[in-house]
């Protein structure tokens, strides 16, 4: 018999055992992982839609109330660096729990918060632990055989975008009818419950790596540099995730102001966009067959045409048209992001996966934060037109970037 290449400790009524990655990891557990995920990442955006009424409460001016969100952003970009990258050293079931308890205790004083400093630094704790949620995706994809660690990745990046979508009308349905401060209560019963399930189910993974943390991080600049992969497909998605968050902060705006739709509405609408999410599962079978450059190119057509178009349907007032459009622009999104992270994982030794994962999930929030201020200063600038075209001309330089890496891997044959 040959030795496991990596080494799981499986929990079974108190005992361990040890398995193979060639056993592939219980649909319960793949499931769960896939809430966790979710759950986890949805904490970034629940204030998103609650600034003012936070803000009001808080003694937070209207000029800073954007420092709401953006702290717990600022949070999780530093995570995704600084605590992400320690899967590769640390027991990644140890270093999951850790991160989603110090998350609970950050969303009840954020709950029970009634001045500015302590929610703000509650808030920066949750981003920075909310991490833990990118620590669960390589984890999983060293239990998966390489040839349906495509389909795994897919069903688990499904919650993932379902958490972030579903989040911004969520807290908008909860705070309606409870108040703001029951959005962060009800996110923390969520993680003790992820919490107790993830301890039951969650098998024990033996990191091989033997450096010391300031290596680890000292290392991420020769990763960056010697997987020609990684690069690509983190620029794919660093212009992917700005063409999302662009969208998702501007549109609201355009519902609101130009078609004249309540919260409630523009939170339905939301729930359309969340929809894209069901095309990572499909995404991730694709690319287990041999078709992730279809995936790829199909994904970049989505967002670019897909952005483009919003401004017609904008223009004569078609929500429908808009939302089944939203709809396609996530799919384009969640389904490169899969192939992407099907890609990069392959392409890494096992010791190497969390640093890889870090540095591209880092690239892929910076994109989202320039999304974010090109989604604000579009709009404020032109209008929807004006973003809608912005959006167009993200998806003509995806599909450039796409041509010169397919003329670099002719040149340069793996």
């Amino acid at each position: 018999m040959s030795v496991p290449t990596s080494e799981i400790i499986m929990q079974h009524n108190g005992s361990s055992a040890t398995a193979s990655v060639d056993q592939e990891p219980p649909r319960a557990f793949v499931t769960l992982v896939a809430i966790a995920t979710g759950a986890l990442v949805a904490n970034l955006y629940y204030a998103q839609p609650l600034v003012a009424s936070i803000g009001a409460e808080l003694g937070i001016s209207d000029r800073m109330a954007g420092s709401i969100t953006s702290i717990t952003q600022i949070g999780y970009g530093a995570g995704l660096f600084l605590l992400v990258s320690l899967a590769d050293i640390v027991e990644n079931r140890r270093l999951v729990l850790t991160t989603l308890s110090l998350t609970i205790v950050a969303l009840i004083a954020a709950a029970v918060s009634t001045v500015a400093v302590p929610f703000l630094i509650a808030s920066f704790v949750v981003g920075v632990c909310s991490t833990g949620a990118q620590v669960l995706i390589p984890f999983v994809s060293h239990l998966v055989p390489p040839e349906r660690r495509g389909r795994t990745v897919g069903n688990i990046m499904a919650g993932l975008l379902t958490g972030i979508m579903l989040a911004r009308p969520a807290s908008l349905f909860i705070a309606a009818s409870l108040g703001w401060r029951a959005v962060f209560w009800g996110s923390a019963v969520l993680m003790v419950l992820i919490l107790v399930a993830l301890v039951r189910m969650m098998p024990k993974h033996a990191a091989k790596g033997r450096m010391k943390y300031s290596q680890i991080l000292g290392s991420m600049a020769g990763l960056w540099l010697t997987i020609p992969a990684l690069r690509w497909r983190a620029a794919f998605q660093f212009l992917m995730f700005a063409a999302f968050n662009m969208f998702w902060t501007a549109a609201p705006l355009m519902l609101a102001e130009q078609l004249g739709l309540s919260q409630r509405a523009i939170g339905f609408f939301a729930l359309a966009g969340a929809g894209g999410a069901l095309a990572a599962p499909l995404a991730g079978r694709l690319a287990d067959r041999g078709h992730s450059k279809m995936v790829t190119l199909g994904s970049m057509l989505l967002v670019g045409v897909g952005f483009l178009a919003t401004g017609w349907a904008a223009a004569i007032s078609s929500v429908v048209g808009l939302a089944i459009l939203a709809f396609l622009l996530d799919a384009g999104v969640q389904g490169n992001q899969v192939v992407s992270q099907r890609i990069i994982f392959s392409a890494a030794g096992q010791e190497n996966r969390g640093r890889i994962n870090a540095l591209y999930m880092t690239v892929t929030f910076a994109g989202g934060a320039l999304g974010s201020l090109l989604g604000t200063v579009t709009y404020q600038w032109g209008g929807w037109s004006t973003s809608a075209l912005a959006g167009g001309l993200l998806g003509v330089l995806l599909i450039v970037l796409f041509a010169l890496q397919q003329v670099s891997a002719s040149r340069h044959p793996a």
